[in-house]
């Protein structure tokens, strides 16, 4: 995708949070691709901090209602923090990745989960039984090596940090991302 439909999704998500606050933004819907299936996440800052994060892994609606949902997801559902107030508005960054369809790993056990990691590229997807968390691949940023990404990626699955068993499944995924 271009950088023109990166200025697109951020234009819309803005919008969308905005709107509900009654403050408008003219944004252009009419883009094809929009109406696309397509999985996104959106991701609120506020002085460099995270100030809300959601998405989804898989596409199962148009892009445009995906970006749409989780604009107003991260502003004011996410429940990590309060709901996002008008005054913070102006002091928001906005980013958009949009994702991959998530790709099931194979491996042995985790030393060999961990040497197939791709640091800086892979978002990774942690499954077993009922708990599932997810990092989109810019939190490599914070947990530069495999093994602080998958302990903390247990750690939000709400598992030890050094649990393992041979049940767990590990999905990757790219991101293309535009930010403010």
């Amino acid at each position: 995708m271009s950088a023109d439909r990166g200025d697109v999704l951020l234009a819309i998500a803005r919008a969308e949070i905005a709107g509900a606050f009654a403050v408008r933004h003219e944004v252009d819907e009419s883009a094809p691709w929009l109406q696309e299936p397509g999985a996104c996440f959106v991701t609120l800052t506020r002085h460099g901090e995270l100030r809300g994060c959601i998405g989804t892994l898989e596409a199962y609606q148009s892009l445009l209602r995906d970006l749409k949902s989780n604009a107003r997801a991260a502003a004011f559902r996410d429940p990590r923090f309060p709901a996002l107030t008008k005054a913070e508005l102006p002091h928001v960054a906005v980013e958009v990745s949009l994702l991959t369809a998530p790709e099931l790993m194979e491996f042995r056990d985790e030393k060999h989960a961990l040497e197939l990691l791709r640091p800086q590229e892979d978002g990774v997807i942690l499954q077993f039984a009922h708990l599932r968390s997810t990092f989109l691949p810019q939190v490599w940023e914070q947990l530069p090596t495999p093994r602080q990404f998958m302990a903390h990626l247990k750690h939000k699955a709400g598992l030890p940090t050094d649990f393992w068993s041979p049940e767990v499944r590990l999905s990757r995924y790219t991101v293309e991302k535009w930010k403010e």
